[in-house]
């Protein structure tokens, strides 16, 4: 897949996900295959209960699957407890979200240096870190405003900063131009699409958006719990800008 004999980084193979059980019973994916290269770009597409919302809950391991198998860099994840899906998701992913999540009355140095308190990592190192990562999504200045004083590009800005701060090797972003304007969605997906190319991060995203979606390498088209067709190497708005 990625012209090489490494595996993968993410692979999914026949993965299927129910909810519920007996005449109660929803099938929400029905034998998935995904494989994701390093450093690729990949948005995924769907209506509404296409499974492409479980999809992402499945690669950024906040669930498991009902069958078949997720490889993480070739290695079997699944089966993992909740505390093991935990320290690979802190070590491994990055989480956007289409509604920020940052905490309101705590400054943006502050919400980016969270990820980073949960490591345990010391007052220096994470002041030091967060200052980095604000910089690099082009906030230097902006470390002791708060969210209400930001606009809604900056918010999703220091979510992004947040992200990165611990150099994930993926990032996971849902639908993460849904709260901003034409101009600062792609801003924002401009901004993610340089740390694609210059970071090397692995970008999955949902959308419902097509001009969004083009700023990816690769869209994944989910209907009905399947995938229905991909489409490669449309990439041509992210060029535009």
């Amino acid at each position: 897949m990625n012209g090489s004999l490494q595996p993968p980084l993410i692979a999914l193979r026949g993965v299927t996900k129910t909810y519920g059980s007996g005449a109660a019973a929803f099938q929400a994916l029905r034998g998935v295959d995904l494989h994701i290269a390093e450093g690729e770009f990949v948005a995924i597409m769907g209506p509404s209960g296409s499974g492409k919302s479980t999809a992402m809950n499945l690669l950024g391991l906040l669930d498991t699957p009902s069958g078949g198998a997720y490889e993480l860099l070739g290695v079997p994840v699944q089966h993992l407890s909740r505390d093991e899906r935990a320290r690979l998701r802190r070590r491994y992913f990055g989480f956007v979200f289409q509604g920020f999540h940052l905490l309101p009355r705590t400054t943006a140095l502050e919400n980016v240096e969270l990820p980073l308190i949960y490591r345990g990592e010391p007052a220096r190192q994470r002041h030091a870190a967060a200052r980095a990562a604000l910089a690099e999504v082009g906030l230097a200045g902006w470390e002791h405003h708060t969210p209400a004083e930001l606009s809604g590009g900056q918010q999703q800005r220091v979510a992004i900063a947040r992200a990165i701060v611990t150099r994930p090797r993926v990032l996971l972003a849902d639908e993460p131009t849904g709260n901003l304007d034409s101009q600062r969605s792609h801003d924002i997906m401009q901004l993610i699409t340089q740390l694609n190319r210059q970071r090397g991060i692995t970008v999955i995203m949902v959308t419902h958006e097509a001009d969004i979606a083009a700023y990816a390498q690769r869209v994944v088209h989910f209907r009905d719990g399947r995938i229905e067709r991909e489409q490669h190497g449309p990439a041509t708005a992210g060029q535009a800008g």
